[in-house]
């Protein structure tokens, strides 16, 4: 199947009960036996879940992966990453990433005796500088929240191979329908399904996919034990969200391309970063490794002044000011105060996450609605 036939039926059976073609919600915790053991594959619901299970099989489809599984929050699916590994395990990790990762990461797993190395990784090649025996994952985003970043999934999977390491990609910026990296080389993908995946913000969920079974295996293991699954409900949600990606994620990329071109020209705007715009560091990168460059984008005003940018957030009407990305409607954020202020102020700003950055989530409206929104917002 090609990929907008995939979200619709790749992975998916219909139920062998009625012939319901959306996978039934089964609202249950545990499941009857005939005799110890004696059951239908299912026996309580943090182990397995019918429903879970359909959407955890499209989170493979979508990803050309073999294993989907599905988690309570995206922190959630990179806590079970996370405990792969056992203290003195070391972790290369791209400096520009989402404030909550950056928060589990020092503030839990530090305390474990797991070391971190946040660096810059739009070249591959600084990479090995920071491995030894000890390292164990390279953590990437790519595009990076909210600084846009590209990261080569291609080259740090040949160096992560080189070395024996695993290679863990956040895509939840780009989807699958941007961008694939287990086809790319990398050993796990994860998602905050909360995001493009479910579509409109009504459910927070994660995922990881991955193609090895011992890698699967202990992922499973880890899944059940911890016990931060999500439940049938929510996975209902996200399964009917993924039929739409495809067309939704048209429609972001198409605005995402109208907006940024707009604030690129504006006088008030200092840099507008989005990989489509040529004069991104990475574009050529973007360009071999993403179908299209997404609804993400984040620009600084001229004298990067915080107060000036709260302003034109606050003037903001068709953009709503809240957390979180990928919904139908445009959200904008200032992660300085926001998504990244468990980032210490001095650490943040090397990265790029001055106190002027707005961060947008170019939504499906009307892309004239959006333009002319945020041209009465910066007068």
């Amino acid at each position: 199947m090609k990929f907008n036939t995939k979200v619709i039926h790749g992975g998916q059976e219909h139920d062998a009960a009625y012939g319901a073609v959306m996978p039934p919600i089964y609202q249950t915790s545990t499941y009857a036996q005939t005799t110890p053991g004696g059951h239908k594959g299912y026996e309580y619901s943090r182990t397995h879940n019918p429903t879970r299970n359909a959407l955890e099989n499209a989170f493979a489809s979508i990803e050309n992966g073999t294993y989907g599984l599905a988690f309570g929050s995206g922190l959630a699916a990179i806590d079970a990453i996370i405990k792969l590994l056992k203290p003195g395990d070391e972790v290369v990790s791209t400096n520009d990433l989402y404030g909550g990762s950056f928060r589990l990461f020092t503030k839990v797993f530090q305390d474990f005796g797991i070391k971190f190395h946040f660096i810059g990784m739009q070249d591959a090649s600084k990479i090995e500088a920071y491995i030894n025996k000890n390292t164990k994952l390279i953590w990437a985003e790519t595009p990076t929240n909210p600084m846009m970043n590209i990261i080569d999934i291609k080259a740090v999977s040949a160096i992560a191979k080189k070395h024996h390491i695993l290679l863990a990609v956040d895509n939840t910026f780009a989807t699958p329908y941007l961008q694939q990296p287990l086809n790319l080389g990398a050993d796990i993908v994860m998602h905050s399904a909360t995001k493009y995946l479910g579509g409109h913000s009504d459910v927070v969920m994660g995922a990881l996919v991955v193609k090895d079974k011992e890698l699967a295996d202990k992922l499973y293991f880890i899944q059940n034990a911890s016990g931060a699954i999500c439940g049938p409900q929510d996975s209902f949600l996200v399964l009917r969200g993924i039929k739409t990606l495809h067309i939704r994620m048209q429609r972001h990329c198409e605005n995402g391309k109208a907006v940024a071109e707009f604030l690129a020209n504006h006088p008030k705007i200092e840099n507008v970063y989005w990989p489509g715009l040529e004069n991104h560091p990475s574009h050529n990168i973007a360009k071999s490794q993403m179908k299209d460059f997404g609804g993400m984008l984040s620009f600084t005003t001229k004298g990067n002044n915080m107060k000036e940018s709260i302003k034109i957030i606050e003037n903001l009407k068709i953009f709503t000011l809240a957390e979180s990305l990928g919904g139908v409607e445009s959200l904008s954020g200032h992660p300085a105060s926001m998504t990244h202020a468990s980032i210490p102020k001095k650490e943040r700003e090397k990265t790029g996450v001055v106190d002027s950055l707005i961060r947008l989530s170019v939504g499906i409206e009307d892309i004239d609605d959006l333009i002319a929104d945020l041209e009465q917002a910066l007068k």
